[in-house]
């Protein structure tokens, strides 16, 4: 038997009750022959609280502290496992992300992962225990200090530590039994996919899916390590994620395929239908369209070290040659932006900005779209047909996303769910609690 790397999230672990019923299924784990590395976050709402306790002490709180206090979350999620494994008759050790060697950048609050360097975690599966390790975090290279590495981070750390470790699979247990074709807690007729591609994977997740983030899955491909996202709340099969479909999955059909049976061998197949409705839109009004003035727009707000998602420029007015440009950035860095567009406003001779949070973005996720027009056009019949208004478009080869208004996003979701199929004919997806991480 291999090594298995194990991450629970926060509402896996969310109370004392919560953390013994993880315990009894790594033992179990133990037990069938495995050496086993545990992730886990922070219990429940554990970290919110500490954010929302943060802003009441310091409106903005420095990035050094703030990252030592966030991480107690975790260490507190890995101490108490480590004890109820112990009770069960099982030796366990538990270790923060510096001393399990995972070594980041110093960019505090959304540190990256540079190296990871398990020796501590190696010496403690040679001695026969299981190793548990809290997610979300690491050491500074540079100068030592603890970081954080953001939304996503125990996820990414679990992925990390299976790669460093040449780990069999990476578990990824939820409070949902495996990746869906939606969002389950939007759409209750969506299908669990027995395995995902990891470029799909990528595509849903990098739109808002939430059972895996983006840099979890980017990581995974990088070192190929199979994830298997599952339920920690059930026995129930999961969702596999990997470059291949497992053997054991062989005679299966892909949920998309089985929904479209008999259809031509290049029909595409659909994986499934994302929202998120995390970012925000900015609208620059009144730029000379003229070469350099959209390179001006963006490198201030790369400068400010802001994500930029979809870019929409619209038509330059003949008669004023001044054009407009939007683009949606999360609505964490909105303010950011403004602020670093605004101080760039004399250089770039625009007339105006505006700011929209209330906007949510759909999209539709598969193989084979780009040479299939027709699923371009049932796309956009569904949403008419659900009255949604679209905003900004952008496409790639296995992707459509539209921008609509936020009170329209369950409902466009909807629509385009059942427009190609997706549907189950079983019933309703379970959601044993929490957030879905």
């Amino acid at each position: 038997m291999g090594l298995v790397v194990q991450k629970y999230g926060g509402s896996s672990v969310a109370d004392a009750e919560g953390i013994k019923r993880v315990a009894r299924r790594i033992v179990d784990t133990k037990k069938r022959g495995h050496q086993v590395v545990v992730v886990v976050s922070a219990m429940g709402d554990t970290t919110d609280e500490l954010i929302d306790l943060a802003e009441q002490v310091s409106p903005i709180p420095a990035g050094r502290e703030f990252d030592m206090l966030l991480t107690a979350g975790e260490r507190i999620s890995m101490a108490l496992l480590a004890m109820a494994i112990k009770n069960l008759g099982h030796e366990a050790q538990s270790f923060t992300g510096s001393q399990a060697g995972v070594i980041t950048d110093s960019v505090h609050n959304k540190a990256r992962i540079i190296d990871v360097t398990p020796g501590r975690i190696r010496t403690a599966l040679d001695e026969g225990n299981i190793a548990i390790v809290a997610g979300f975090q690491g050491v500074s290279q540079d100068k030592k200090d603890i970081t954080t590495l953001g939304r996503g981070g125990s996820d990414t750390t679990a992925v990390a530590l299976a790669a460093a470790l040449d780990a069999e699979v990476c578990e990824i247990y939820t409070d949902v039994d495996g990746v869906f074709t939606a969002d389950p807690r939007v759409v209750k007729k969506a299908r669990k996919m027995d395995w995902i591609a990891f470029e799909d994977m990528l595509e849903l997740a990098s739109s808002g899916s939430k059972v895996l983030l983006h840099r979890c899955v980017e990581y995974a491909r990088r070192y190929n390590i199979p994830i298997h996202v599952r339920s920690s709340f059930s026995g129930l099969p999961g969702t596999w994620v990997s470059s291949e479909r497992p053997a054991s999955l062989a005679s299966r059909d892909h949920v998309s395929q089985g929904s479209q049976g008999g259809s031509p061998v290049e029909q595409a197949i659909i994986s499934g239908v994302s929202h998120d409705t995390s970012e925000a839109k900015i609208t620059v009004v009144g730029v000379p369209d003229k070469p350099g003035e959209a390179a001006t727009i963006f490198r201030a707000v790369a400068d400010a070290e802001i994500n930029i998602d979809m870019i929409v420029q619209n038509v330059s007015a003949a008669a004023t040659a001044l054009t407009d440009i939007s683009f949606t950035l999360p609505k964490s860095e909105g303010h950011k932006a403004m602020e670093a567009l605004s101080r760039a406003q004399t250089v770039i001779g625009f007339d105006s900005l505006r700011y929209d949070d209330q906007i949510g973005k759909i999209s539709l996720v598969g193989a084979g779209m780009k040479t299939n027009p027709g699923v371009t056009a049932t796309f956009f019949e569904a949403l008419s047909n659900a009255g949604v208004n679209i905003e900004l478009i952008s496409t790639s080869e296995i992707r459509i996303s539209v921008v609509t208004r936020a009170d329209d996003v369950n409902s466009a979701v909807q629509a385009v769910h059942s427009a190609f199929g997706l549907d189950s004919d079983s019933d309703e997806a379970v959601v044993y609690g929490g957030t879905g991480r």
